[in-house]
């Protein structure tokens, strides 16, 4: 082989791995996105839970309970409580730019017995 012709095929296999670690290093930063965007949401809906919890535990103690906004360290939740009977608790979790919002509906006469538990 002359010394032309190995240039040139070095050439072309210094072309093919660049080529190759470009893809692979564009593949990760996309699943590191992806996966972040996973997590706040995960975050979102853990918050949205806690609301959800909290007025569970509030209505128990006082039927008259009508929702509050919850500050935690992951997030806010806002409680919101409609209805008598069943009684309908809505959450809205907020972390960062994610929000994820559940609602449950719950009857309660002397104990609680939860009807539905949903994400909206």
């Amino acid at each position: 082989m002359k010394r032309g012709q190995t240039l040139i095929m070095l050439l072309v296999f210094m072309i093919i791995a660049i080529t190759v670690t470009t893809a692979a290093t564009a593949l990760i930063l996309v699943n590191s996105a992806s996966a972040q965007k996973m997590e706040g949401g995960i975050i979102a809906y853990s918050v949205a839970e806690s609301g959800i919890e909290n007025g569970l535990l509030r209505l128990l103690r006082n039927p008259f309970y009508t929702g509050e906004t919850l500050n935690l360290d992951e997030g806010t939740a806002t409680i919101t409580v409609t209805g008598s009977n069943p009684y309908t608790i809505t959450s809205t979790g907020q972390s960062g730019s994610f929000t994820r919002v559940l609602q449950v509906v719950v009857n309660y006469n002397g104990n609680m017995t939860i009807a539905s538990w949903n994400e909206t």
